[in-house]
């Protein structure tokens, strides 16, 4: 797959639109591909030839290209002067050796939007976050998170570029709903045990990025978060009630953990509440769904 790399072009848009490289587009990618296509010659990073077709279709020109193998690399450098890094890290280790090779290739005075995880704080006993509290992950996942962050804001300094790192919680939407976990009458912590969870529907997540990417303060952290204040089983009622099936029933923590998986037990361990007022100050967004009771009820 050959692509232009000009650096002339790449500039500001004399030759034609602004360029912007997309890595790791997928549903939230797919989701921003209709709000940038108009003003943006987007490219899309993908690891899987079959997608092109896809992604040609939303509007954007796909690149082969993987992560984890530096070598495909090469065709991304200057190739545009804004990232948006959406891309996971590895499953293993505590170390996000795919960010660490991306940031190998890009050139100075770039601007970058990386999505994040709220996951690590850790678990704040129920308490309000703000921004500027210390990262204390918990689990490997939140681990190499912290990893990749601490590895994007060296390079941004010494680059002398741009950063911007959005933390996200649970997303939902009309196909990342819990329903099968309803279905099969998963249980869910009952009140004295169960934890504050946070949640950003995928569409408000993709315009958050955006916004992120147009007034960011350079080095500046931002919480994709909704309005709701909800511990994790009202999140479950929510989407039960909504969608016509019965609410879960509950039980204490010690008798729950032989109903869950090892992966679903760690999410009910950590409890916190994350401020949206840097979101809404300094990005003024304004969120399509304020709150979960709102996007699941325009999921019906």
């Amino acid at each position: 797959m050959q692509i232009q790399n000009n650096p002339a072009v790449r500039q500001s848009g004399k030759l034609g639109k602004p360029r912007l490289l997309i890595i790791g587009c997928g549903d939230v990618g797919m989701r921003m591909l209709p709000l940038l296509r108009e003003r943006y010659r987007v490219f899309a990073v993908t690891t899987q030839a079959e997608r092109a077709v896809a992604l040609r279709a939303s509007g954007a020109i796909p690149i082969l290209a993987d992560l984890d193998q530096p070598h495909t690399l090469r065709r991304l450098a200057r190739l545009a002067p804004t990232v948006l890094h959406l891309a996971p890290p590895p499953a293993e280790g505590r170390i996000d050796r795919r960010t660490r090779n991306l940031t190998a290739i890009l050139p100075e005075r770039t601007t970058l939007v990386y999505v994040s995880t709220s996951g690590v704080y850790g678990d704040c006993s129920g308490a309000l976050v703000h921004e500027t509290r210390p990262v204390k992950p918990k689990n490997a996942r939140a681990i190499r998170r912290v990893d990749a962050e601490t590895s994007l804001r060296s390079w941004a300094r010494r680059s002398k570029s741009r950063l911007a790192i959005v933390r996200v919680p649970g997303i939902y939407a009309s196909d990342r709903l819990p329903i099968e976990r309803l279905q099969k009458g998963t249980p869910a912590l009952i009140d004295a045990d169960d934890v504050f969870t946070n949640h950003i529907h995928a569409d408000d997540l993709a315009r958050i990025v955006i916004a992120a990417m147009r007034r960011m303060q350079p080095l500046r952290i931002y919480h994709a978060v909704d309005d709701s204040d909800m511990k994790m089983a009202a999140y479950f009622d929510a989407v039960a009630d909504a969608m016509g099936l019965p609410r879960p029933p509950r039980l204490p923590r010690a008798e729950l953990q032989h109903h869950v998986t090892p992966a679903m037990l760690s999410f009910m361990a950590e409890s916190r509440r994350l401020s949206n007022q840097r979101l809404k100050n300094e990005l003024g967004v304004c969120l399509q769904f304020p709150t979960v009771a709102a996007g699941v009820a325009a999921i019906r």
